[in-house]
């Protein structure tokens, strides 16, 4: 009986110290990760995230208000050169989403464009009025000419970001 309790002893130590091992393996595998990316707003894993493509082929069966939760990769096309409050990431050679944080809770480095990002959030489907394209091509310096061409309201592929993976340099 004295070597059997010893035994279960042995056997409970060598379980205990395998549980261990795989403990600090999962744990190295996410600080590699970590490395590999700078992390934006909300703590996101790479995980499950689907191609801009794919996004871009849900966005096409939405209809303006219509909302879904996803995960994508894209790179950076365009970041707001005054803050990084916004980027601009093409969903393939002709479509973009434009990219906002969500309650303007963190921004892109200035320097990020061309970078790849994984970025986690809600996508929509956004109907921008004549009067608010008018607006922007007033801001955007457009001529009085450009910005009477603007006579229809624009359907737009939107995002809202809550945690942003910038591959890191």
């Amino acid at each position: 009986m004295k070597y059997f309790a010893q035994f279960c002893l042995v056997v409970f130590l060598v379980f205990t110290a395998c549980k261990q091992e795989k403990k600090e393996e999962e744990k190295d595998k996410k600080n590699e990760v970590i490395k590999q990316y700078d992390t934006f707003g909300a703590k996101i894993s790479s995980d499950n995230a689907i191609t801009s493509t794919a996004l871009l082929a849900k966005f096409e069966t939405m209809k303006v208000g219509d909302t879904i939760d996803v995960k994508f990769v894209s790179n950076i096309k365009e970041v707001c050169s005054k803050k990084g409050c916004w980027m601009k990431l093409p969903l393939n050679k002709e479509t973009e989403t434009m990219v906002r944080f969500k309650d303007y809770g963190f921004f892109m480095p200035l320097d990020s464009k061309g970078r790849e990002v994984i970025v986690n959030g809600k996508a929509f489907i956004k109907q921008t009025s004549v009067k608010e394209l008018q607006h922007y091509a007033e801001d955007a310096g457009k001529s009085k000419d450009e910005i009477e061409k603007i006579t229809e309201p624009k359907k737009e592929f939107a995002f809202e970001a809550d945690g942003v993976l910038i591959k890191a340099e």
